[in-house]
């Protein structure tokens, strides 16, 4: 599965690379709009938010755009704390997330008149991921959680090699960062369940996922957590216990569908109620077959 999609991968990793400056896919910008014309649809709107999501959303937005020339979407993927403070105070018409948004998030946003909306887009595999020279094929939640507090910090402790463990990670602002933090960081759900516990000193964090993706690639000590969309032939993908006991699962579309992975997670867009005019229409199109084909092809999973 991985080695067919890196060619659909290798032209939305480039623009995901400028998402990490900025905005993506620009052809116009300001509040929605839907206003009838002799050429079809129209409006302009913008999506801001998720690093992970933002690979999507750009080829969604491209192809949206080639189907209706008069609609301009600007996406953007600072990630999904700034999305969603992006739609609580009203600059942005789509908030994109990888996580879901917090009650103290959705109190803010109805402070300001704003009743968070949520779709669910796609789902995701969030996946762990090493450089191929790494002996270790398989960790344990727990195994995971100790990395990312400090607590084992060579690879031999996990049998790997004697050499220090490179712990990397995504920055505060973003979705992937709070969702590894709840659910395998603090283990939520599981055996020694903590969730008092914190990312560890040694823990490196970077501004986008692309960054720790190339320097796994690059770092035989290295690991670090992207999304499913992100993995390439130049990292290697391990397989996940959800407990000492239970099997080691690779991610992948099908274990994130039967619930077999144990880090998978819901792609999530926010808008202020339900999306209406022009925003309806793109996000019908991302929930349609063809809409859906795109997520398989891009390295996610589809809708149910």
């Amino acid at each position: 599965m991985i080695k067919q999609i890196n060619k659909v991968k290798r032209s939305w990793l480039a623009l995901a690379a400028i998402a990490g400056l900025g905005v993506v896919a620009l052809t116009g910008c300001g509040g929605s709009q839907n206003t009838p014309a002799a050429g079809g649809l129209t409006g302009s709107f913008s999506i801001t938010g998720s690093n992970t999501v933002t690979p999507l959303t750009a080829v969604w937005a491209e192809e949206f755009m080639n189907i209706h020339p008069g609609v301009n979407i600007a996406v953007s993927g600072p990630g999904s704390g700034a999305g969603i403070a992006a739609l609580i105070n009203g600059t942005t018409d789509v908030c994109q997330a990888s996580r879901k948004i917090k009650p103290q998030e959705i109190n803010e946003a109805r402070s300001n008149g704003v009743e968070p909306y949520e779709i669910q887009v796609a789902t995701d595999a969030l996946s762990v991921v090493v450089n191929p020279a790494n002996p270790v094929s398989s960790l344990t939640i727990a195994q995971l959680s100790a990395i990312y507090t400090s607590r084992i910090t060579n690879w031999k402790e996990v049998g790997g090699s004697d050499a220090p463990i490179v712990a990397l990670s995504r920055d505060t602002n973003s979705g992937t960062h709070v969702f590894f933090k709840e659910h395998v960081v603090q283990m939520a759900g599981l055996p020694g369940a903590d969730n008092s516990l914190e990312y560890g000193p040694g823990v490196l964090f970077l501004p986008s996922t692309e960054q720790g993706v190339s320097e796994v690639a690059r770092n035989p000590n290295a690991i670090f957590y992207p999304g499913l969309g992100y993995v390439t032939d130049a990292v290697k993908p391990l397989a996940i216990k959800k407990t000492p006991d239970s099997p080691a699962v690779l991610p992948g579309v099908a274990t994130a569908l039967d619930g077999t992975y144990p880090i998978a997670r819901p792609l999530l867009y926010y808008t202020d109620g339900a999306p209406t005019g022009v925003i309806k229409d793109f996000i019908d199109y991302c929930l349609s077959p063809e809409g859906q084909a795109r997520v398989t092809e891009a390295g996610y999973v589809p809708l149910k």
